[in-house]
């Protein structure tokens, strides 16, 4: 079968410093290439929905894929569904991706007939199977799918990662994919999933806390064949187990493999676990994201962090020994004042780090989105990009985005 998976146009702001390749997509799509399917990747990170006309009109897939990883991008996948139920009634098209997971329901409603199902949680598994089942009155049972009619149970995760590795060759124009100075980077993930459970953050309601490894032999073969001299590990927390990022190291080392790499990790981890990232600042990690999130206890606590104020400017200690260029977090909540944001800003130009301020955004999958979306200021899915506020400021809106 025909298939074409479509990644979303780049969220508004975050194009200037970070354009990363559609990872999830790329493995998504060696799994339906391994289940017999003739796959193409089209990235409107890259290209113009023109491009997205004409491939439809050229490949003429029998099933379309749209990649929803953010709520921001829900808008354009609605109109690029509705545009191509019209112009190819008879094809077969779904959208996955972890903001589609939380919001299947919203997702077929707004859609309106647009979309035959969404795929709720990994695809690797789901989507061959969703295929497999096209013209099915049952495919509302298939584990993961939810259509207009019912869902079935929850979706089967991958539990070999090194089963399907990215499809790259599919991604075109691959040097336009960038993070921060290492342009070109491609992507990589040596883990899937996050132990912790912060209040703001869906990672781990979307992997129902579970935690996977790929093997240090994978890992490095994956890396073996990336083309581009950088690349970024997109591991929610990178070497929680420092053995794995040990052995992974070991594998680069006997391969010979040369790269420059970008990561994110949790500052309680990087100190708990100083030798392995050391280690890699000996094989080519030059970049660091640490998520902050607060500068003080009441801020940590109140995200649910299970980190200290000492741990994390240890941490920051730590990278600065190990000549790390670290980017920082921090979360400025709508109920700042003035005086709150010249605290943070005075930190923020006291240390030597690039620090950012995103907004704190109840998103569905996490427990603010529980506690906090009854106080929604708007339910425009372009907003929730962790850049505006959707609840209700205690600055003027304006005052507070000129803080911002």
């Amino acid at each position: 079968m025909r298939v074409l998976l479509v990644h979303p146009s780049p969220l508004m702001y975050s194009e200037v410093y970070l354009k990363l390749e559609p990872l999830g997509l790329e493995r998504v799509a060696q799994a339906l290439r391994a289940a017999g399917h003739e796959v193409r990747l089209l990235d409107l990170q890259i290209f113009s929905h023109k491009d997205y006309v004409r491939e439809l009109d050229t490949f003429k897939p029998r099933a379309v894929g749209f990649s929803l990883n953010y709520l921001a991008n829900v808008p354009e996948v609605l109109d690029l569904a509705v545009a191509t139920r019209s112009r190819r009634p008879e094809t077969f098209i779904f959208a996955g991706g972890h903001s589609a997971s939380f919001i299947t329901g919203e997702l077929l409603e707004h859609a309106g007939g647009a979309l035959d199902c969404v795929v709720r949680g990994e695809g690797e598994i789901t989507a061959p199977r969703v295929l497999e089942a096209l013209g099915d009155p049952r495919l509302d049972t298939v584990p993961g799918v939810v259509t207009r009619t019912g869902a079935g149970p929850a979706a089967t995760m991958l539990e070999d990662l090194d089963r399907f590795p990215p499809a790259r060759d599919l991604t075109r124009h691959r040097r336009r994919y960038f993070i921060g100075v290492l342009d070109p980077c491609a992507s990589a993930e040596f883990t899937r999933g996050c132990p912790w459970d912060c209040s703001f953050c869906s990672a781990w309601t979307f992997y129902g806390r579970s935690y996977r490894k790929a093997s240090a032999e994978g890992a490095a073969e994956d890396l073996a064949r990336i083309a581009e001299p950088n690349v970024f590990l997109v591991d929610d927390v990178a070497f929680i187990h420092p053995e794995h990022g040990f052995a992974i190291g070991q594998e680069i080392e006997r391969r010979g493999i040369k790269k420059e790499y970008y990561l994110e990790t949790r500052c309680d981890v990087l100190v708990k676990n100083r030798e392995v990232f050391e280690y890699w600042q000996r094989l080519g990690l030059r970049y660091m994201f640490l998520g902050l999130e607060a500068l003080d206890e009441e801020g940590l606590k109140a995200h649910r962090k299970r980190v200290t104020p000492g741990e994390n400017f240890q941490a920051l200690e730590i990278a600065r020994e190990l000549d790390f260029t670290v980017a920082i977090n921090i979360i400025a909540d709508p109920d700042w004042d003035e005086r709150r944001f010249a605290i943070v800003r005075e930190w923020a130009l006291s240390v030597p780090e690039i620090v950012h301020l995103t907004v704190n955004t109840p998103y569905p999958g996490t427990e603010s989105w529980l506690t906090e979306s009854r106080r929604l200021t708007s339910l425009d899915y372009r907003l929730f990009d962790v850049q505006h506020a959707v609840l209700p400021t205690k600055l003027p809106l304006r005052a507070f985005y000129e803080e911002l």
